[in-house]
Order: C-alpha cells, then sequence, then structure tokens
C-alpha cells in the first residue's frame, strides 16, 4: 500500500520536482499539492494524507502554525522540509507537534528515507539539530526520572538509544544484528513497561529522563 503524502509549498517549479520524486517511487503517492496553509488544511480535512511534506515559508501563514491545524483535520504525520537552519525554527516545529524536520539541501535519498520513517511512526531530525531536540526536551524536566529506564533489559536499552538517535527499525537491526521483527517485539515491549503508544513519545521521554547526554549523545549513563 502507496504512502499518500500532500505537497505543501509555494514555489511551483519545487512542488513539481518533488512529486515527481515521489511519485517515481513505487511506495508514494501524491495524493494533493497545496500552495497555501489554507489550501494544507482544507486538503487534509478532505483526504487525510499519511505525510504531509510542509515548507515552513508559507505566504498567508507559517508553516509551524499550522501544524496542529493540521493533525485536528486527521491522524497524519508532519515532516517539514525547509531551507531554514536557525534552531528558532527548529524549535517551534517540535514545539508544534512536528514530526519531523529535514533540509532542502538534503539528498533525495534522505528525503524518502524520512517519509518512510516517518510514516512508521518514527521521528525523524536533520542531524544539524540532534543536540537541539536533545537540550530541549531535557530542559523541559529538571528532575531525572530513570524508574521506568531501571526495568527495561539491557538489549531493550539498546534499542531505545538507537531509537533516540532516530534510526529506522532496520538500521536498528544491522547494528545489533537481528532481524526488524525482533526490533519490533523489544520496541512494543518497551512501550508497554513505560506505557507511551507512540514512538515519538519514547524519544521524549528518553531525553527528557536524561536517558543520554546532550553534550555526548552516545553516552548512555
Amino acid at each position: 500500500m502507496s504512502i499518500s503524502v500532500l505537497i505543501v509549498d509555494d514555489h511551483a517549479v519545487l512542488g513539481k520536482g518533488l512529486s515527481m520524486l515521489l511519485n517515481s517511487q513505487d511506495d508514494m503517492q501524491v495524493c494533493g499539492q497545496a500552495n497555501t496553509a489554507s489550501e494544507a488544511i482544507e486538503i487534509c480535512g478532505k483526504v487525510c494524507p499519511d505525510v504531509v511534506l510542509l515548507d515552513l515559508s508559507l505566504p498567508d501563514k507559517p508553516g509551524h502554525a499550522i501544524i496542529e491545524d493540521i493533525k485536528s483535520q486527521c491522524n497524519t504525520k508532519v515532516l517539514a522540509l525547509t531551507m531554514h537552519e536557525d534552531e528558532a525554527y527548529f524549535r517551534r516545529v517540535i514545539e508544534a507537534g512536528g514530526d519531523g524536520y529535514i533540509l532542502k539541501k538534503a539528498a533525495d535519498n534522505e528525503l524518502l528515507s524520512a517519509i518512510r520513517a516517518i510514516h512508521q511512526g518514527e521521528m525523524v531530525v536533520d542531524q544539524a539539530f540532534t543536540k537541539t531536540l536533545i537540550n530541549h526536551y531535557r530542559g523541559q524536566s529538571k528532575t531525572n526520572n530513570r524508574t521506568g529506564n531501571q526495568a527495561l533489559s539491557k538489549r531493550e536499552q539498546e534499542v531505545l538509544k538507537l531509537i533516540v538517535h532516530g534510526h529506522t527499525n532496520r538500521e536498528v537491526g544491522d547494528q545489533l544484528y537481528i532481524s526488524i521483527k525482533t526490533v519490533e517485539t523489544h520496541i512494543a515491549r518497551i512501550k508497554e513497561k513505560l506505557g507511551f503508544n507512540r514512538r515519538s513519545e519514547l524519544v521524549k521521554y528518553a531525553i527528557r529522563s536524561g536517558y543520554i547526554s546532550p553534550d555526548n549523545p552516545d553516552d548512555m549513563s
């Protein structure tokens, strides 16, 4: 079943190019294109795409300002595709409930991988903002509560750490030398133990609880 994608960008040439790229994939299909925020919200109410590819510089309203409106229309994922490398833009997207943030200068394969990952419930963030994401969520909680982490097995902790860093299920499996099905089983158990339903909640929890250090993301204390 194809991933339906709504492209929201006021640049017609770029939008056409993105449409051609996505439609050339066996597992993707562009279900619509919007040039403004109001058009995007209206289309989402009618079509409910799996993923919204959202430009942040729209003529009638900033992209980050309509993320909640888009999600109120239907259960969709929102991936910001932008030229803005400013942390302020990134923070606004995350705070609004965005599921990912990728720069327009990214390679085609990075964009395609991001769309697939977002569709699977993963959070995708350009590497330039990984530390910002960690600091952002850690700053929301000054008290580190590691009770939930203590209930995780060593392998579950390894899986959680890789998820926090934005790896797909396949990449987690490759790094730990286990099958994708085994990865999915670990993720299901982690969610059950911590009481979460969404993968993005696991990421936020791990960061808020101090599970990894923003100064050394690869160090799991």
